[in-house]
């Protein structure tokens, strides 16, 4: 039995562990919290959006980066659906056509998940913070060090911190095989007035459309004291990342026409919130308009103000705080099989690879699939070189 060491106990070293684990390694799975899948619990608090149900094909458009694609290909949403009640934990299928456990949430998943890699003999070592790399395939970590014959790194993004992955892996590679990580499916800061943040810190904001540069999101928002979050600002996250601070149009009705909104909006004596209100507008967009018209936005035509309201995002929130991870590890660093070029016998899955996704099942349904990738590439690269030890050993 070969020996492999997997650094990272997220989805993707998990997955990875379990393929090991089942094609006959020994496996040791470390981690530098003291349980494993901390940030999985995490994603599952929002109900655990596993993947999302949408044809294939449309389903890898939402990657930036094509390299992701055959590893997906080769464990697309319908394996994972499938893996996943393997595990006893039932699926459904939700209106906006994501993938969720009937549990609606991650710890059942996880739990079962756990008793299968015991099962299978992988043995879990916490609190094992990784240092680098030693000479060959030795991997340096807090106290000790192993020499496995091969090893699987998913060692996360840099969102989230506490919770294990903080990008300090960069620093055991080359600057050259690392695109900057910066954060992903974050919010931005607003510079609301004190009375708005204060009023409607926590609000939703529904029905919503973003546009920026021919572009148009359409989803909800949440305001926080520092700006705005959700799944409408995460979705505009990547094109808006770079330009801020930028000023984007909110529509704040985007189901209705101009003209359509200006007949609800009306005239004549009523106050301003109320015209706003009749007009279908919640109190926290109401807010928005008003800190719009504060901030010296034209008053004349206020239908078209609510279609197309200034909105200056000043700067993305930072990584502490972002969903994913942008950057990583660049794919020319890689093989096919996901194995570091310069480092023979040594692989890398997840979100540590420079991808990006946005919400809705594709960040876990990547990191599934690389960590199933590396493990099936580890596997072949052991059996090759155990092919080839007899003929070397004769010669």
């Amino acid at each position: 039995m070969a020996d492999v060491a997997v650094v990272g106990a997220g989805p993707a070293g998990l997955m990875a562990a379990e393929v090991l684990a089942a094609g006959g390694a020994r496996v040791t799975l470390c981690d530098a919290m003291a349980r494993p899948g901390r940030k999985f619990l995490l994603a599952g608090r929002g109900g655990l959006n596993l993947t999302h149900s949408e044809p294939l094909e449309r389903f890898l458009t939402r990657y930036d980066r094509p390299e992701i694609a055959p590893h997906i290909r080769a464990f697309p949403p319908a394996a994972l659906m499938a893996w996943c009640e393997g595990l006893g934990q039932e699926l459904f299928i939700g209106t906006s056509g994501r993938v969720f456990p009937r549990a609606m949430k991650a710890s059942p998943l996880l739990r079962a998940w756990l008793r299968r890699l015991e099962g299978l003999g992988v043995a879990f070592r916490p609190r094992a913070r990784w240092l680098g790399f030693g000479e060959g395939r030795a991997l340096r970590f807090e106290g000790f060090t192993l020499a496995p014959d091969a090893a699987v790194l998913a060692l996360g993004g840099a969102s989230w911190p506490g919770l294990g992955s903080d990008g300090a892996w960069v620093g055991a590679f080359a600057p050259e095989e690392v695109a900057p990580l910066a954060p992903a499916n974050m919010g931005f800061r607003v510079a609301w007035s004190a009375p708005f943040a204060e009023r409607f810190a926590g609000a939703p904001l529904k029905r919503l459309a973003l546009s920026h540069e021919g572009r148009r999101w359409r989803g909800e928002a949440v305001v926080t004291r520092q700006g705005l979050e959700g799944g409408l600002i995460y979705a505009a996250a990547a094109a808006l990342r770079a330009a801020a601070p930028v000023t984007v149009a909110l529509d704040l009705r985007p189901d209705l026409d101009h003209a359509t909104l200006a007949a609800r909006l009306g005239g004549g004596a009523q106050s301003l919130a109320n015209r706003l209100r009749r007009a279908g507008l919640a109190p926290a967009a109401i807010g928005l308009v008003q800190e719009a018209l504060h901030a010296g936005a034209p008053r004349g035509d206020l239908a078209a103000l609510v279609k197309a309201l200034p909105l200056r995002l000043e700067a993305p929130m930072g990584l502490a705080r972002a969903i994913s991870t942008a950057g990583g590890l660049r794919w020319a660093a890689l093989d096919e099989a996901l194995m570091l070029r310069a480092r023979p016998g040594v692989f890398c899955a997840g979100e540590m690879l420079d991808w990006e996704a946005p919400t809705g099942g594709y960040l876990l349904q990547g990191c599934f699939a690389t960590g199933r990738a590396a493990g099936l590439g580890a596997l072949a690269w052991l059996s090759q070189r155990a092919s080839r030890a007899p003929a070397a050993s004769a010669g």
